[in-house]
């Protein structure tokens, strides 16, 4: 039996072709391949298709890179200090001479320094008076019309000035336009009042001279030399305009003078203040030494107020006949001459 059994364990089993094969045993579930993974083709088969896809594939250039169209860069808008610039350059005004005077016009803004200029224009200032004003005070160009109203509202109603004058006023001094009225042009106003001058509106230029600095030291200087504060007073009212002579460089060397070299007394010069606005070197000088030459003493006047012809005339005519006494009518004929 068992031998029986190993013989038929050995024996294949014989299909004929009309008898089909059994079916493959059965496989667990598990084991299974996936229908969604692919399959794996041999490396040679890959390596020829690829080759074949790339021999039928076409190439298209490629697309140059975009390029971008960029716009001139625009002007950078000048800076304020530069727009100042031109601007005054347009009226024929140098801007660079003004703030190396007067610094504080870098800071000073356009819109400012514009309605400055057009509110002298509306005072009919013209452009070439302008440049003559803002060149003599370049502080005017940085003060708003708010401040300048002020100025010519003092002149018109406190000083008295005609409105015709105006220009004038501000032509001969144009520092009155930078003078705060409440500390310095009514101070000043009211000191020369108090001395006696009552027409300040014919002497304008004074009104922007400090008294404590200007106009106070020049009475205490003659005070100083010999004359009374009374005398004093009545020589800067009778000639205010030595107000405006320096002491070192006019008044000192021209009294010195007068005292040392001519010798004459000081009660010509109480009446006659006149004197110092001669030129030493011009005028009072050489009259003095052809006076000394020809033994000839004129008055004051007629010595420095007369023409070099009139002069001349009476030089000569003196020397050709005898000198008048002082008493005499003929002594200060026609010394308003010339």
């Amino acid at each position: 039996m068992q031998e029986t059994l190993h013989l038929l364990s050995n024996i294949k089993p014989h299909y004929s072709s009309s008898t089909p094969p059994p079916p493959p045993p059965h496989v667990p579930h598990h084991d299974s391949p996936s229908l969604s993974r692919p399959k794996t083709l041999p490396f040679s088969s890959s390596s020829a298709a690829a080759t074949a896809a790339a021999s039928a594939a076409v190439y298209l250039p490629q697309k140059p890179p975009k390029t971008r169209h960029h716009l001139p860069a625009l002007p950078s808008p000048p800076s304020d200090f530069e727009a100042k610039m031109l601007y005054l350059d347009s009226l024929g005004i140098d801007f660079l001479s003004l703030i190396g005077r007067h610094p504080p016009l870098v800071s000073a803004p356009l819109p400012s320094v514009r309605s400055t200029v057009d509110f002298l224009l509306s005072m009919d200032f013209n452009i070439i008076e302008l440049r003559r004003i803002f060149g003599m005070c370049p502080q005017a160009l940085s003060l708003p019309p708010a401040d300048l109203i002020p100025v010519f509202t003092f002149l018109l109603r406190e000083a008295r000035v005609a409105g015709s004058d105006l220009r004038g006023v501000i032509n001969r001094r144009p520092r009155i336009l930078a003078s705060p009225v409440s500390s310095r042009l009514r101070p000043t106003l009211y000191f020369l009042q108090s001395i006696g001058i009552s027409q300040v509106n014919k002497h304008t230029n004074l009104l922007s001279c400090s008294v404590e600095d200007k106009l106070i030291p020049r009475i205490e200087y003659f005070k100083k030399v010999g004359f009374s504060h009374k005398d004093s007073i009545r020589m800067f009212r009778r000639f205010p305009q030595m107000f405006c002579y320096s002491i070192k460089e006019n008044l000192e060397p021209k009294f010195n003078y007068f005292v040392v070299e001519m010798g004459r007394d000081l009660k010509e010069l109480r009446e006659f203040p006149q004197y110092f606005s001669f030129s030493l070197e011009n005028r009072i000088k050489p009259r003095h030494q052809s006076c000394v030459e020809k033994g000839v003493c004129f008055p004051l006047p007629v010595l420095l107020k007369t023409s070099n012809q009139q002069f001349l005339c009476r030089l000569d005519v003196c020397c050709n006949s005898s000198m008048p006494f002082s008493s005499s009518p003929l002594w200060c004929t026609n010394c308003e001459d010339g």
